[in-house]
């Protein structure tokens, strides 16, 4: 369903074009909820109690706002004056605006009725104003508020935006803050600041945020340098990291290393033959429950289909999210149909997984890491302790926890092992406001808590007892302080009397 005429190309000539091409990862927008998807042909994506297909979108350019049509196409809509309806007069105050139900001439069947016959949603709002009686008594502001009020619920138009780590961490806060730890958006990008993450560095991340903190960092060093993942379990989850949709060259400086092997790296026991046993169990994983990147599909079909249920538990502003595996061709061994040809891909990706842990592996033990970021669901004073060995001196580190208990033992394990400075524990407080005309002011609601950060710099442990010469230094000071005099007592001279 493409329509002609307008429509630009729908291959871009290279990847740094702002289009929509097929099998992009895009985030649709709708005032305050986002939700984020795969632009695929044919595919029916259900957002705000409504359906529709992406077809018409692939050729556009990112922020291009749609409306939704009969079928379910999309038809990008034109740029029009802001005042839809014409405001010919408003009252003082509402004061004498008795809300009993009574107002509104049209009823719930004669709205349907409008729809079923295609009548678009700003030509519905302005028929709800004109069959409104209290409409001209409310005040300017009033007016404004439920005009915005019935286009939010009337209009269907929905825009297409960009991934980045701003969008994504706001959907995943609002939608499911438990599977990024509650972690705020004003927290991820304090993070991104204090651990310093920038082009070029060589990061070590351990995260359990579903993969949103790996995607702000990996967007942030943009292909450049090198980030290796610690994860607990069978591998990686990097659900959110698939919705930035990055390139296969970005790809090339991730790596990750099981965190259940850091001790024996640490005490100098690591060696390949420690990885070989990992694919029979990853292979026992699979056979049972398929790839990883099919667990994360099912797992996020499913969120797709509560999401789909009418749910008033939630705020208005909430999303929903739908991810699709990364890399299809995990799954085509298995359309196939042949078991042989299976297997061999199956121990294909199996030793491409061993050679990349023994190159993370090589990569930590230089220990020479430009930084640290952790933000788990576990205690972070283990994890901070064993993971410091790996970076190098004066480099910044950064923990994240949703409580503060946990980080106050952490602070106090780093003071008493050394070899950091700069320690700071800190919690942002934040608060929306609303930005309008005569009308700015704090909203009502907001969020109670985005955690806490624990940050600080990585020193050489250098004593005294190491270096004979600040010792020797020392002792002579000591020496010159027992040595020196004790002042005289000044005596009074006596009066005479």
């Amino acid at each position: 369903m493409e329509s002609s005429g307008e429509q630009p190309d729908p291959q871009p000539p290279h990847p740094g074009d702002h289009r929509i091409r097929d099998g992009d990862f895009v985030v649709l927008k709708r005032e305050d909820v986002f939700k984020a998807v795969q632009v695929q042909r044919r595919k029916k994506v259900t957002f705000e109690k409504q359906w529709f297909y992406l077809d018409n979108v692939i050729g556009y350019s990112y922020g291009t706002t749609f409306e939704v049509t009969s079928g379910g196409s999309l038809q990008p809509t034109k740029k029009k004056e802001e005042p839809t309806s014409e405001t010919k007069e408003a009252g003082t105050d509402n004061r004498n605006i008795v809300d009993d139900g009574k107002s509104q001439k049209l009823t719930q069947d004669d709205i349907k009725a409008l729809k079923d016959k295609g009548i678009k949603g700003e030509e519905i709002v302005q028929q709800l104003i004109e069959n409104s009686t209290t409409f001209r008594d409310k005040t300017e502001f009033a007016q404004d508020k439920y005009i915005k009020k019935k286009k939010k619920k009337y209009e269907a138009i929905v825009t297409i935006v960009k991934p980045s780590t701003r969008i994504l961490s706001i959907m995943y806060y609002a939608r499911e803050p438990g599977k990024i730890n509650h972690m705020r958006y004003d927290t991820l990008a304090q993070m991104l600041t204090l651990g310093n993450v920038r082009a070029g560095n060589k990061m070590i991340v351990m995260e359990t945020c579903a993969g949103l903190v790996l995607g702000a960092m990996m967007e942030r060093m943009g292909g450049f340098g090198s980030i290796i993942q610690l994860y607990p379990g069978g591998g990686p989850v990097r659900a959110a990291t698939a919705c930035f949709g990055f390139p296969k060259s970005f790809l090339s400086g991730l790596y990750e290393f099981p965190l259940n092997k850091v001790d024996s790296l640490l005490n100098g026991t690591f060696s390949a033959e420690m990885l070989s046993s990992e694919p029979k169990e990853g292979a026992s994983v699979e056979e049972s429950n398929g790839t990883l990147e099919d667990k994360q599909t099912s797992e996020q079909e499913n969120e797709d289909s509560m999401a789909e249920a009418p749910d008033s538990s939630h705020p208005k502003e909430q999303e929903t999210m739908e991810i699709v595996s990364q890399d299809p061709e995990y799954k085509e061994p298995k359309e196939r149909g042949s078991k042989k040809d299976y297997i061999q891909e199956k121990q294909r990706r199996q030793e491409e997984q061993r050679k990349r842990h023994l190159e993370a592996a090589a990569l930590l033990g230089e220990r020479n890491a430009d930084g640290l970021i952790v933000a788990s669901r576990f205690h972070p004073t283990p994890l901070l302790l064993s993971l410091l060995d790996f970076v190098a001196p004066s480099r910044p580190f950064v923990v994240y926890c949703q409580y503060k208990e946990p980080l106050l033992e952490c602070y106090t394990k780093l003071r008493e092992r050394g070899g950091v400075i700069n320690l700071r524990l800190s919690e942002t407080w934040l608060r929306n406001y609303q930005v309008l005309p005569d009308r700015s002011h704090p909203k009502l609601l907001m969020s109670g808590g985005g955690g806490y950060l624990l940050s600080g710099f990585t020193v050489a442990m250098d004593s005294l007892k190491t270096d004979p010469s600040l010792k020797s230094n020392s002792s002579t000071l000591e020496l010159h302080k027992t040595e020196e005099p004790a002042a005289k007592k000044r005596k009074c001279p006596e009066s005479d009397s």
